[in-house]
């Protein structure tokens, strides 16, 4: 059985209201990301499959609380991690690509530069070097003319353009164990959720990366994920391979979502 790199193990917890009300919002979650494998974690708006990717980088909103759980990296409890810790952590073994790939790069400095940054954070090494490794990585996930591109600035890349830095930064640039995509398609035409897709399991492949892809596309999963995790309301309902979710689901809510996304007819 494939060893998991990181676990989620009975993690729970709330948000606090600015009257100090705890409302919970996640409930005993518990899941596991097998090493060398791209695990989807599915659910509808609000299911909670982002806070507990935040929660593993340590960036969860302000207002939440953990109130029992643990997340294990490597076997090490990333939530009992300081500050300090975290930060040899996060880019380094577990890096992240946001949704909004345009807002996530500073408006103010070239792409280039941005990339050349990160991996001299990362790695160290000469400014040269970084530049070069910077437009090697923007050459990797097939952005033309990379090093005209390096120059320019976020706004002169369209939405999909803006996603391949995003991925060559956080699978590249960092060069981490673990990827975690956070709706990486979302807002993306068809046509570009597709090659952006093929570019996250070529590089995951191809490089031997552990992958989380969070999303709510099922197309999307069914293509690409070896193993998926369905959460509903704060709650993982159903666990196991895509081929087995999505040919023999077990669970009433993942047969909803099956039959929603059209991908299956309604049991």
């Amino acid at each position: 059985m494939t060893e998991p790199l990181l676990e989620v193990v009975g993690y729970r917890g709330a948000f606090r209201s600015p009257t100090g009300e705890l409302t919970p919002v996640l409930h005993d979650v518990s899941y596991q990301l097998k090493r060398g494998l791209i695990t989807a974690v599915v659910g509808e708006t609000g299911s909670g499959k982002s806070l507990v990717a935040l929660s593993t980088l340590g960036i969860q909103p302000p207002s939440f609380r953990r109130t029992a759980g643990r997340i294990l990296f490597k076997g090490v409890d990333l939530l009992s991690m300081d500050e300090a810790s975290l930060r040899k952590v996060r880019g380094r073994q577990i890096s992240m690509v946001f949704q909004d790939a345009r807002a996530a790069l500073n408006p103010v400095f070239t792409v280039g530069r941005q990339l050349a940054d990160v991996f001299q954070l990362q790695h160290g090494g000469t400014r040269a070097a970084a530049m070069a490794q910077a437009i090697e990585a923007l050459r990797l996930v097939y952005i033309p003319e990379p090093e005209r591109r390096a120059r320019q600035y976020p706004h002169e890349f369209s939405g999909g353009m803006a996603q391949r830095v995003m991925i060559a930064m956080a699978a590249l640039v960092c060069q981490p164990e673990l990827l975690i995509l956070d709706e990486p398609t979302t807002g993306l035409d068809v046509t570009i959720q597709s090659e952006i897709m093929t570019l996250i399991v070529d590089l995951c492949k191809g490089r031997g990366l552990t992958a989380c892809l969070i999303t709510h596309d099922l197309g999307v999963v069914v293509e690409t994920c070896d193993e998926v995790v369905v959460m509903n309301a704060g709650r993982v309902v159903e666990t196991g391979s895509a081929e087995a979710i999505f040919t023999a689901p077990k669970n009433d809510y993942t047969r909803k979502l099956l039959a929603a996304s059209q991908l299956v007819e309604a049991a």
